[in-house]
């Protein structure tokens, strides 16, 4: 006869492999019907070591014994009800934080209305999108600034639910690529807890992407890994700061969306992905420090200031020959500045063939990479970027063989070429029908769409790479178009050509040259452009052609507002 304590471990082994193969029934894993679809986080994840037994009873509350099953006895009984005890509630109280996650997690709705700046005196034609975001304490919403940018209108709809709220857009941060929005509406606040953020994840870490991606309205989910974690490209706000590759799909719509770790600890906002027909599930996160940085900057300053820059262009030193003619000593590793920025705070103290040894504190090697964590290292502006606006830092350089130390204070980036315009309708100045403006990056993408770096004409192109502004006021001043009309006769084909001087004096901005313009006196109106090109026209029938030029392309002002004050 066979031993019954052998048949009944032969049936719990065999009923223990079948509940580990079998996912868990859903109100067993949560504690309500509304918690069906994955929460953010669970999907796909693994057991940890330090984790309760791997079968999925093992996370589960306690339950009696079924019939026919033979009961434990008493030392294995408490032994059982010890790791149940242990496992399940940690289980529990996970799915409760998971998700109200997934309900913080909104769908944006926005209504645009850009300028245009090959026309800056009128607009182009509103187009809606819609993306996501999520709502964080203190009855805020985060979601990407490209997702706002140019808006006329912001609604929000939770999760579940049929009411679109109308949203008021606090803060936008070009540079980081977000938003934080909030409504007055107390019902969209009921019944909803907020995200709470995690700390910066290490590689392979799993992450979950959720949001409202297209191909559907309702939630979507996607998983991966972080793949990478280093100094970014910022595509929207044409800078670099830190930022987190996954593997996670990240698909038109995601975002502004929330990525979540196993705990359901938001680490990051999903913002951009890489398409190439190299590159597979490529997918770009904010990580937790640029939105603690946006969030805290909000809170100092009531609003966004942005990020500072050392204001500098530097070398790297790895060539032993350029370090000794330098007079580094062997102990000695930084980076040689090759410029510094006219309008920068450091002007004042750093000079060109300085060494950077250190940024408050920490040494930098001689690729301009810091410690990071164990066993990664990253960029030094890391550490700048860590820092806000107007804060002090202490800087140690080498210079003429002898160490100098500077406090030296922070501020953000001034170009020649702006790369963004903060929502300001753009400047025009208009004279007998040549179009004047201030070339920035959107000028330069409206003029000659998004891949404007490659069909752009080469002097603009490498201002906007290269040239320095020499007062935080210049502009690069371009000829845009010219309106045709008898006084223009023969120079209608200038186009996109920079003004240098007017009458002998020089073109500093837009403002300057409107200004001249507009109280000379002289006989004729002489432009000085580039490649050597004049412009010259007859004072007063070039003013008294203008209005005539105005009324004929329906333009209501010969110059924008901002020039008018």
């Amino acid at each position: 006869m066979d031993d019954p304590s052998s048949a009944s471990n032969k049936r719990k082994r065999k009923r223990g492999r079948k509940r580990k193969a079998s996912p868990p029934s859903p109100d067993r894993s949560s504690p309500s019907p509304a918690a069906a679809p994955a929460p953010a986080g669970r999907r796909g994840r693994k057991p940890r070591r330090n984790e309760a037994p791997a079968d999925a009873d093992a996370a589960r509350p306690p339950s009696p014994p079924r019939r026919g099953e033979p009961k434990p006895v008493a030392n294995g009984g408490d032994a059982v009800a010890v790791a149940v005890a242990e496992a399940g509630p940690a289980s529990w109280d996970e799915v409760v934080r998971v998700v109200p996650c997934m309900d913080a997690v909104v769908k944006v709705f926005c209504v645009h209305t850009e300028p245009n700046f090959s026309l800056p005196w009128q607009r182009k034609r509103q187009y809606s999108s819609s993306s996501s975001g999520f709502i964080i304490s203190g009855r805020r919403v985060l979601t990407n600034a490209h997702s706002v940018e140019h808006h006329t209108q912001v609604k929000l709809k939770k999760r579940g639910s049929d009411t679109k709220y109308l949203a008021t857009v606090l803060a936008i941060g070009t540079e980081c690529d977000i938003a934080l929005l909030t409504v007055n509406d107390d019902e969209f606040w009921e019944g909803v807890s907020p995200v709470e953020f995690g700390t910066l994840p290490a590689l392979q870490d799993a992450v979950t992407v959720v949001g409202y991606p297209i191909g559907g309205d309702t939630i979507s989910v996607t998983s991966g890994v972080v793949s990478r974690i280093e100094i970014l490209s910022y595509v929207h706000g044409s800078t670099e700061l830190l930022g987190l590759q996954i593997d996670a799909a990240i698909n038109s719509g995601n975002s502004g969306g929330p990525a979540f770790n196993d705990r359901g600890k938001c680490v990051g906002i999903a913002f951009q992905s890489l398409r190439h027909e190299d590159a597979e599930n490529i997918g770009y996160v904010i990580p937790t420090p640029v939105i603690t940085h946006f969030i805290e900057d909000y809170k100092k300053s009531g609003e966004y200031t942005g990020f500072p820059i050392l204001g500098v262009e530097w070398q790297k030193m790895e060539n032993p020959d350029l370090r000794k003619a330098m007079g580094m000593k062997p102990d000695q590793k930084g980076v040689r500045v090759r410029r510094v920025e006219p309008t920068a705070p450091e002007s004042g103290c750093l000079q060109p063939s300085d060494i950077i040894l250190s940024f408050d504190g920490v040494d930098i090697a001689n690729d301009g990479t810091v410690p990071f964590r164990h066993g990664e290292r990253i960029g030094f502006s890391y550490l700048v970027s860590q820092k806000y606006t107007g804060e002090k830092a202490l800087v140690k350089v080498l210079r003429d063989s002898k160490v100098h130390e500077f406090k030296i204070r922070l501020a953000t980036h001034k170009r020649l070429v702006a790369a963004h315009v903060k929502g300001r309708p753009p400047s025009y100045y208009i004279v007998a029908g040549f179009v004047f403006a201030a070339v920035s990056v959107p000028y330069l993408r409206s003029e000659y769409g998004k891949d404007y770096e490659y069909d752009a004409p080469v002097k603009l192109l490498v201002k906007h790479l290269h040239a320095m502004a020499e007062s935080p006021d210049e502009q690069l001043v371009v000829v845009s178009q010219v309106l045709v009309s008898d006084i223009n006769i023969g120079y209608e084909e200038i186009v996109n050509t920079q003004v240098l001087a007017f009458n002998g004096q020089p073109v500093k901005n837009l403002k300057n040259l409107a200004t001249m313009v507009e109280n000379c006196k002289d006989e004729f109106l002489k432009f000085d452009l580039e490649y050597d090109q004049i412009v010259v026209l007859e004072t007063k029938t070039a003013k008294a052609a203008t209005q005539d030029i105005l009324t004929t392309h329906c333009i209501p002002s010969a110059m924008s507002d901002d020039l008018k004050a």
